[in-house]
């Protein structure tokens, strides 16, 4: 997977776009041997993108599921099925589709599910906790809460930005949007979490369109 280069850019910025280059076709080396059966190959890609995954699960699981329960589904998905994607390009938007897809099966099915176990790879959840405080943790919490009522397409490109810390780029990428596109939904969901924060202080109920759009 490589980063698309401005030549333009100065000398010195050049070097940096290089080893961008070099870094990625190293991830590309590593996405062919996990590919094949590589099964260090498998756990290094899974610890990379983990925790971005986990961000696409909050955002698209039922609220009550567990993430450490869907996790552990799409990294089984991951060890059984890699084999079967045929543009090493396509991992990001692959491991998305999984995960979207496990989400959505979660919510689907009423009865509960035998835990899977993958003793090779690490499904824990991911260090999604913003706080250590617990009044904060609480605060964290409610507002997690709030962000499951967004409307999807808003509620991931937040979680991803907000949780993760990922750039733009990297979500237009997975989501397979523009850029701007991503601005505009993070910007949207922020202002809606912002109104359903003060209607909430103010004892007022939502309105049935602050879940629309």
């Amino acid at each position: 997977m490589e980063e698309r280069v401005d030549w333009r850019i100065r000398l010195n910025g050049m070097e940096v776009a290089v080893r961008a280059i070099q870094h990625d076709r190293h991830e590309d080396g590593t996405i062919t041997a996990a590919v094949s059966g590589d099964r260090a190959a498998i756990d290094a890609l899974w610890e990379q993108h983990r925790r971005w995954v986990a961000a696409v699960l909050l955002a698209h699981k039922p609220a009550l599921d567990d993430l450490d329960d869907l996790l552990q589904d799409v990294a089984m998905t991951m060890v059984t099925k890699l084999h079967t994607l045929r543009d090493h390009r396509h991992l990001r938007a692959w491991l998305r589709t999984v995960a979207i897809n496990v989400a959505r099966a979660s919510a689907r099915s009423a009865r509960s599910r035998p835990v899977i176990h993958t003793p090779d790879l690490d499904t824990s959840q991911p260090s999604l906790r913003l706080h250590n405080d617990a009044a904060q943790q609480d605060e964290t919490s409610r507002i997690l809460e709030m962000v499951q009522e967004l409307p999807e397409a808003y509620r991931e490109p937040l979680v991803l930005r907000a949780l993760h810390g990922m750039r733009s780029r990297q979500i237009s990428e997975i989501m397979d949007i523009p850029e701007a596109t991503v601005d505009t939904r993070v910007a949207r969901a922020r202002r809606m979490l912002l109104e359903m924060t003060q209607k909430r202080a103010c004892g007022q109920p939502l309105a049935d369109g602050a879940r629309g759009l």
